[in-house]
């Protein structure tokens, strides 16, 4: 029996807090992560976690133990990574991203990463719902805003606009907003987000909308937008065909957000893994230009 046998089980298992997530994360079946689980233990001598049938949660000696394992398994898969593959993108790369983006902009340039690396498999899983990296055993996120998890690490790959704007035909008829408590007199178009936001003198301001019409595709609410439904607030890609063409208006020019960073975002363990220096330097040197 090796001194490695059901570590990665154990770690897997800390760090999504299920048997089962944890059997997925790693391609394991749940009986056998169960069954290395309890002859770790046993090796070991020390209950590593509490169980319940609805909990699994590190004992503080898990924790201690945890910590360490963590370090010593990162170590060890850079030095595979760095050594073992000779740079070359290959094995499972799972990436998760909003639909919007995702369809338009990164999966076709990770698909032209991915052309020239046959030993390279790619999944990836476009979604509005924030996912949680470690604990469903992906190895990239694309994120905007502020990324605030600390077992994540953050490459900053691109930035967009975000563009407040109407239908002339609705300012026509409504009027056009001077300042962003004017909006509570005006139709607003709800998106993914629940929050609009501005800048004014350097102090960012948040937006609550409310109106009649709200939708999680972009593309209905610029629709709705063009339509005279209201006012939207949506990304650059999105609005930019429709200014050019006079369809859509901008808006509260004067107190216009900063430009909101794009992220690519992954587990502290894989950063020296090939597929992922590979895929974020594809991303920062393609992405900024592709949203233009």
């Amino acid at each position: 029996m090796s001194h490695w046998d059901g570590i990665d089980e154990f770690i897997a298992v800390a760090t999504t807090g299920s048997f089962t997530r944890a059997a997925k994360a790693i391609g394991m079946s749940p009986t056998h992560v169960s069954r290395s689980i309890i002859a770790l233990e046993q090796r070991v001598q020390a209950q590593l976690f509490h169980r319940t049938t609805r909990t699994v949660r590190l004992t503080d000696t898990g924790r201690v133990f945890f910590e360490r394992c963590e370090r010593i398994a990162q170590e060890r898969d850079e030095a595979i990574a760095l050594i073992g593959e000779k740079g070359e993108p290959q094995g499972e790369l799972r990436v998760t991203c909003s639909t919007a983006m995702g369809e338009r902009f990164v999966a076709p340039i990770i698909r032209r990463f991915a052309m020239p690396h046959p030993k390279l498999n790619v999944t990836i899983d476009l979604s509005n719902r924030v996912v949680d990296l470690v604990a469903e055993g992906y190895d990239l996120g694309i994120r905007t805003g502020i990324v605030v998890d600390p077992r994540l690490i953050a490459a900053r790959v691109a930035s967009r606009t975000l563009y407040t704007c109407a239908a002339p035909s609705y300012l026509a008829q409504a009027g056009t907003p001077q300042m962003v408590a004017d909006l509570a007199r005006h139709e607003c178009i709800g998106g993914t987000s629940g929050s609009w936001h501005f800048s004014e003198g350097g102090v960012e301001q948040t937006y609550h909308p409310k109106g009649r019409f709200r939708c999680n595709s972009g593309q209905a609410v610029v629709e709705a937008c063009i339509a005279g439904l209201g006012i939207c607030q949506l990304p650059d890609f999105y609005i930019l065909p429709y200014l050019k063409h006079g369809m859509l208006v901008r808006i509260l020019t004067d107190v216009q957000p900063d430009d909101e960073p794009i992220w690519a975002v992954y587990p502290q363990r894989r950063h020296l893994l090939p597929k992922i220096q590979g895929v974020v330097d594809s991303l920062q040197h393609e992405l900024a230009a592709a949203m233009r």
